[in-house]
């Protein structure tokens, strides 16, 4: 039996000069864990509008399984531009259909079942939605991968969003610019990578702590062991999802009996291929797939 996987949080629309594709780090997560073996599930909600029966029809032709939820709010819509080296820049809308999900007894049946769950701190920003996200997670098991992946955007997280956060999870995912945001509200006084990861994974009782440092390569550290492995050189088309990408690789493979190393490996591979690709949800090649 397929491994069951959530992504729960924002779904929208990435909208580039050059026209919109499907995104939300959450639906991102979701749709590379299915590509690779998993039963992926997006959890979020659509407006009752043009944008939200875009996105009904674009998750038609989708590997993945979705339960979106229509509001009288707007579809969520995210303008991005990208500088020079291919990295991202978002101005994200607010007060729309993903920042008041409903919680529904489908949504509780479906967390007592999940073995993953991938949550961020971008879809806390409302009440309704930071309440049905944390809900959802406490019915998670004990057992399951419960992966916080933090995704701090423009000012919309606080202190209180990312402690609650780090007490529901057992996996952080983390860049290197929000682990310095992140040890500054949390007053952690250490300054090396590797020690603020190790304090918050002591304080906060993670299994494991994955640091991406963009093109200088990332880390995942565990109470036994630490891996490190280079970024690959690829042409960058876009960023935008890879490291969503990274976390559902990372997951599949955890979920599949990969050691942590190889899971790792897998992650990078993956997140590579995703930055040569415009948009957050290509489809990996064959090579990819294991």
């Amino acid at each position: 039996m397929q491994k069951k996987v959530v992504g729960i949080g924002e779904i929208l629309w990435d909208v580039f000069p050059e026209g919109k594709v499907l995104g939300g780090a959450p639906a991102n997560f979701a749709y590379h864990a299915t590509q690779l073996g998993l039963e992926g599930y997006a959890i979020s909600a659509v407006g009752k509008d043009d944008l939200g029966d875009q996105i009904w029809e674009v998750l038609k032709g989708k590997p993945l399984q979705y339960r979106l939820e229509e509001t009288a709010f707007p579809t969520g819509t995210v303008k991005v531009t990208l500088n020079g080296n291919g990295i991202p820049e978002y101005e994200i809308c607010e007060n729309v259909a993903w920042d008041n999900i409903p919680l529904t007894n489908e949504m509780k049946e479906l967390a007592k079942q999940a073995d993953a769950v991938c949550f961020g701190s971008l879809a806390q920003r409302h009440q309704v939605s930071r309440a049905t996200i944390q809900a959802f997670v406490g019915l998670v098991s004990p057992k399951a991968l419960k992966i916080f992946d933090i995704n701090l955007r423009q000012s919309f997280y606080n202190k209180a969003i990312i402690v609650d956060s780090l007490n529901m999870a057992n996996v952080l995912k983390i860049n290197e610019e929000e682990l310095v945001r992140v040890a500054e509200l949390l007053e952690i006084k250490a300054t090396d990578e590797s020690q603020i990861c190790k304090i918050l994974m002591d304080d906060y009782d993670l299994n494991i702590v994955v640091l991406t440092r963009g093109e200088n390569g990332s880390y995942v550290f565990s109470k036994n062991e630490t891996s490190f492995l280079e970024t690959p050189k690829v042409e960058v088309a876009d960023t935008v999802g890879a490291g969503d990408s990274f976390t559902g690789a990372f997951a599949a493979g955890l979920l599949n009996g990969d050691a942590i190393a190889k899971a790792h490996k897998s992650a990078v591979e993956v997140s590579a291929f995703v930055c040569t690709q415009k948009g957050s949800m290509p489809l990996l090649p064959s090579g990819l797939l294991k």
